[in-house]
């Protein structure tokens, strides 16, 4: 599998609502970062699925590194 392209240095501050799915892109090309515009296509990368269970703020990653996908788990500051 390729590396997936680091889109942002700093996670992606998001308002969930409760109930409603969220697709992050998995492999940085999406236009619409933190989630997925289909950009993915023709590579060894799918998105990831959040289901949120509250509405409440969330932090997508950014870099792409995360151990904990989709959500930020600090990774960019190790790169």
């Amino acid at each position: 599998m390729s590396k997936a392209i680091r889109a942002s240095d700093t996670p992606y501050a998001i308002n969930v609502v409760q109930g409603k799915s969220y697709f992050w892109c998995a492999c940085g090309k999406s236009k619409r970062q933190p989630l997925c515009d289909g950009s993915h296509k023709g590579t060894d990368f799918t998105p990831i699925i959040f289901k949120a269970k509250e509405s409440k703020k969330v932090f997508f990653c950014g870099c792409k590194q995360t151990a904990s996908q989709p959500l930020c788990d600090g990774s960019h500051k190790k790169a």
